[in-house]
């Protein structure tokens, strides 16, 4: 890899949910971190996060070097196995059925980054005190603003902002965002469940990160916003910088 990386994360219940179905994993000796956010009720949804993370951390220990196009195949290759890994769980125990989840992979090559995303978690890249969203919701209402059938005000508002279009386990094919691009000394990524974008502003959140704190301090700051303006679901927060 062409920098260090330094990740911290946290996840945390929040003040409604009975239980947490997020999952993450951070592993700088390998170069990756992931958030994916379970879907399919209860114990379902750990379930499918968990098997995410695994496979994710099974994946990219095979890594053989750090070139682009390697890192690439091995994000592709955990999206796709998890996916097969799920439906097989959901046809061996029919009660977990509709099970899946939403996941983000952030993993470092030697010259930059290779995002994997689907869902509506999100990754975002603050660079030069400017917040940048790297991924795109695959939602219901991420496509009616697409459109122009509603606007940014209507969609924070929409009663089905959480119907999600696209999710790891819930069909036999992967259709994945595949980003790549380039990082710097200085880059700081944030990788997110929706329990922080729901209840916290874009700008709220490079408000904190300009701050320039620990890693540690951020990551507990951008969860307590999220529970003081009401803590509706999981939340999980990883933030990794290139040093």
């Amino acid at each position: 890899m062409n920098s260090e990386i330094f990740c911290f994360g946290k996840s945390d219940t929040g003040l409604i949910r009975k239980n947490n179905e997020d999952s993450f994993l951070i592993d700088p000796r390998m170069g990756f971190c992931t958030v994916a956010d379970g879907m399919g009720g209860a114990a379902a949804g750990e379930v499918a996060s968990n098997i995410f993370v695994e496979t994710a951390s099974q994946c990219l220990s095979l890594r053989q070097s750090v070139s682009p196009d390697h890192i690439s195949t091995l994000v592709q290759k955990t999206f796709s196995l998890a996916n097969q890994r799920i439906l097989e769980h959901v046809q061996a125990h029919p009660d977990h059925n509709g099970m899946g989840c939403t996941a983000e992979l952030l993993a470092f090559s030697d010259t930059g980054f290779v995002l994997g995303h689907m869902g509506d978690s999100r990754t975002y890249r603050m660079r030069n005190l400017e917040l940048k969203q790297l991924s795109k919701d695959h939602s219901l209402v991420q496509d009616q603003l697409d459109q122009g059938l509603i606007t940014s005000e209507q969609a924070q508002k929409h009663p089905h902002r959480n119907v999600i279009l696209r999710a790891v386990g819930i069909s036999d094919s992967v259709s994945l965002d595949l980003i790549r691009g380039k990082t710097y000394p200085g880059d700081l990524f944030l990788l997110c469940s929706d329990g922080l974008t729901d209840m916290v502003s874009h700008e709220r959140i490079l408000e904190e990160l300009k701050t320039n704190k620990d890693l540690p301090e951020l990551v507990d700051i951008l969860i307590d916003l999220a529970k003081q303006a009401g803590g509706k679901d999981n939340i999980t927060v990883v933030l990794a910088r290139t040093i």
